[in-house]
């Protein structure tokens, strides 16, 4: 009887500690989540402290990118395409052929023109040939009238043929001097039908392809094109601000500028204030300023957007 009483008091013991030891190892588990919490929040803000900069900002504009030396090349003739050796993303040299026209009459007007130099030298030369025979015909015939075996008017006619001949001469070489000119002028026509580069850089459009008319002004009814292409030197690009004139004052050449394109945010480019244009845009109360970039990149292309910071 005594070991019932043992057993029943002890199942007693068990089932009262299974009810209860939950629940305070509940309490106990909910009593340290706030210090995980705390834990977990404390490095958030210390990530958001702003950070500190090292120039400080006294002026924000915005701007694009522009090039100072940009050019659409054309001819300075008008005539038939016959080639377009330049795609737009080219790089070129100064000198290269972007371009050349139809060349085949200029080509044979320079070629008469050098015949005719050619032939006027043939006939420079037999005027001299003749020149030398009338000069010695000259002297045997004085030499003779000193010896009373010629006339006086032998001695006349002589002469007067040196005298001729030595005006033809001089006249011929004027004329070829003038011919030679003249194939001179006909060799720069013909060399204005291949169109080169102006300067080195990027073709950035291409305007016309082989087969089309191009001419230096519009002709046609808008059927002739007036540019072959459009050339950027990517070595000029420099950006280009407009400043509010209530904040002009704060700039001033040779100031350091932080700029950052609209297409790499959080890329920062170097550059300086190379100007303030001494003239105000009365339609949108600004002032035009220049600053030149002082970081050469690829990235960096005509007409971007950008954002520039002035320092103090």
């Amino acid at each position: 009887m005594l070991l019932l009483v043992l057993a029943l008091v002890a199942s007693l013991c068990v089932v009262a500690f299974l009810l209860f030891y939950p629940e305070r190892t509940g309490a106990e588990h909910s009593s340290t989540e706030p210090v995980r919490v705390e834990a977990t929040t404390a490095p958030n803000l210390v990530e958001t402290a702003p950070a500190k900069t090292s120039a400080s900002t006294i002026l924000n504009a915005s701007g694009y990118v522009t090039a100072r030396q940009v050019a659409t090349v054309s001819a300075e003739v008008m005539g038939r395409l016959v080639s377009v050796d330049v795609e737009e993303g080219m790089l070129v040299q100064k000198g290269q052929v972007l371009a050349t026209l139809d060349h085949t009459l200029p080509e044979v007007d320079w070629q008469l023109a050098e015949a005719q130099v050619q032939s006027q030298i043939q006939r420079l030369a037999s005027l001299r040939t003749e020149m030398k025979e009338a000069q010695r015909v000259l002297a045997r015939v004085k030499s003779l009238d000193a010896s009373s075996f010629a006339s006086e008017a032998q001695v006349t006619r002589a002469q007067a043929d040196v005298d001729k001949l030595q005006t033809d001469i001089l006249s011929l070489e004027a004329e070829l001097d003038v011919s030679r000119l003249r194939a001179k002028r006909q060799k720069e026509l013909l060399e204005d039908y291949t169109i080169r580069a102006p300067f080195a850089g990027v073709v950035t459009v291409k305007n016309a392809q082989a087969g089309e008319i191009v001419a230096p002004t519009s002709a046609g009814g808008g059927f002739t094109r007036t540019g072959i292409c459009t050339l950027v030197d990517m070595d000029s690009l420099e950006i280009e601000v407009d400043v509010n004139e209530a904040y002009i004052g704060r700039v001033y050449a040779g100031q350091k500028v932080s700029a950052q394109l609209d297409a790499y945010p959080q890329w920062t480019i170097h550059a300086q204030v190379i100007a303030v244009i001494p003239a105000a845009d009365r339609s949108k109360a600004t002032v035009r300023v220049r600053v030149e970039i002082l970081e050469k990149d690829a990235r960096i292309l005509p007409d971007m957007g950008v954002k520039v910071a002035f320092h103090e």
